[in-house]
């Protein structure tokens, strides 16, 4: 039996550890993507089968298309003891050759009929047979070992591999299972792509650990979402751009706001929601959307619990066995939460990645001397333990004035007023200030945007008169990457 999966259990002899009966828990649909489905049963054979075939390699790549075949070479992989690297297959030649170059994978997994790029040409293709019936394997891989090499956005250089041990997705994942109640009856719905954390670790193997089932769309759409949460799905998860174009839709789909209201749990990660779709939402529903939060090294952080206050803007508590601290500049720790002082997050747990792959000059930088991973993130801390961040150290934290300024807020107010659609704020050098606030305003009407001077007096009387943007530039549309963030280097860059 798979110490990750209790759910794939094979043969009549074993028992599932969440005391379903074995045949029942065979015959529960695990995955579905689109029109095709796998049952429990059906995973254990076709994911066996493959981890007996790939068993002894050294990494494997995925070719992480929205497919059930990369559900179930992830899967095997793991049943294998073998370290898995999605890539992404909007990735470019020159990121997908550094990619391969650096994890040296022995072969690479994909879909039949996958047309897979140049880059990846000389790598050994297997294709992924959904249907194939075989056995899981006993299991050979001890908790820190390698389980996935996932690999960094790469804003600040060559995308990093970052190494996430067994242990820190059975960590992660039942911390979840705690803050939100999740269990093997609860049908989660998402369309996010699957070579990252959110989609694949939360999206797919979540579920498969909890014994429960996972419903891709395979595309994002609001139809889709209210489909298949008035067909019998319990949760959603989205990143905020997602839950912008939910928040839109609700006023003229009554079929999409009762799909919402009946959900038991609607979940927002990788950015900051908006203060404004939460509200909306909100009042459509009934139903409060919840956000957590987490990294790519570290997997999930903290969370707003089930069974707490759903408090718009914030990240929840440190999730069950993570340390978290906010410190600040000098290396010193935040004294006590007040709600307003703001520092950097570092944490410490069972949660963390083990290394930068073949960067321990990264790896080592990236760790204090006694063991707590830097961020970057900034944020605050409520006197209860809510967090709430408030940018990254790197390109949300402004220092303008004598104050330490996070964007995040400042963006959040902008929202609020009816002529913005979407905003990111940044600093640029002053020679008074040290930094000025700078706003980038993609305005609901191009025709007639909201004056600069109107939009400064807005978040002056909303936040503090020295967090207003001093200057406002108009764009048709921010840049974001394929997780919905803003990439505000390019904002800065264009300059």
């Amino acid at each position: 039996m798979s110490s990750l999966f209790p759910a794939l259990a094979d043969g009549p002899g074993e028992r599932s550890e969440m005391g379903v009966p074995p045949d029942e828990v065979r015959g529960r649909v695990a995955l579905r993507f689109g029109e095709r489905s796998l049952t429990y049963g059906g995973l254990a054979g076709a994911a066996g089968a493959l981890a007996t075939r790939i068993r002894g390699a050294g990494r494997v790549a995925v070719w992480a298309t929205p497919e059930l075949e990369t559900a179930v070479a992830v899967t095997g992989a793991l049943l294998a003891g073998v370290a898995a690297v999605p890539l992404n297959p909007k990735s470019g030649e020159k990121e997908l050759a550094h990619i391969v170059h650096d994890s040296a994978p022995d072969l690479i997994l994909a879909a039949p009929g996958a047309e897979l790029p140049e880059a990846l040409a000389e790598l050994a293709r297997l294709d992924v047979d959904a249907s194939e019936a075989g056995t899981v394997p006993e299991e050979v891989a001890s908790a820190g070992d390698p389980a996935l090499v996932v690999y960094t956005s790469g804003t600040t250089g060559p995308p990093k591999g970052a190494v996430i041990p067994r242990r820190a997705l059975a960590a992660t994942l039942d911390a979840l299972a705690d803050a939100w109640q999740w269990t093997g009856d609860d049908v989660l719905v998402h369309g996010l792509p699957l070579f990252h954390v959110h989609g694949l670790v939360l999206g797919v193997l979540g579920p498969l650990r909890r014994g429960g089932s996972v419903r891709h769309l395979g595309r994002f759409g609001t139809e889709a979402v209210a489909r298949e949460l008035n067909g019998g799905a319990t949760m959603l998860f989205g990143v905020p751009t997602m839950y912008h174009r939910i928040a839109e839709a609700l006023p003229d789909d009554p079929e999409l706001a009762k799909a919402l209201a009946g959900a038991r749990l609607l979940v927002s990660g990788s950015a900051a929601l908006p203060v404004h779709d939460h509200e909306r939402i909100a009042a459509a529903t009934g139903r409060r959307v919840i956000e957590r939060y987490g990294m790519t090294e570290t997997l999930m952080n903290t969370s707003v619990r089930a069974d707490g206050e759903a408090r718009a803007g914030t990240v929840g508590v440190p999730l069950p066995g993570v340390e978290l601290r906010l410190v600040e500049e000098d290396g010193t720790e935040v004294a006590a939460p007040d709600g307003e002082t703001v520092g950097e997050i570092q944490v410490r747990g069972p949660n963390l990645f083990t290394e930068y792959l073949n960067r321990p000059d990264a790896t080592a930088a990236a760790f204090t001397a006694d063991g707590w991973f830097r961020t970057g993130d900034m944020a605050v801390r409520e006197s209860d333990g809510y967090v709430r961040i408030v940018g990254r150290k790197a390109t949300d934290l402004i220092k303008s004035g004598g104050y330490k300024i996070g964007a995040g807020e400042i963006e959040n107010a902008l929202l609020e007023h009816p002529g913005v659609r979407e905003a990111a704020v940044t600093g640029e050098p002053d020679a008074d200030l040290g930094e000025r606030i700078v706003a980038w305003i993609v305005p609901a009407d191009p025709q007639a945007p909201p004056a600069a001077e109107e939009l400064a007096g807005h978040v002056a009387r909303r936040l503090a008169p020295h967090k207003r943007p001093r200057v406002v530039h108009y764009l048709d549309a921010l840049p974001r990457n394929d997780m919905g963030k803003i990439m505000k280097r390019a904002l800065v860059a264009d300059a």
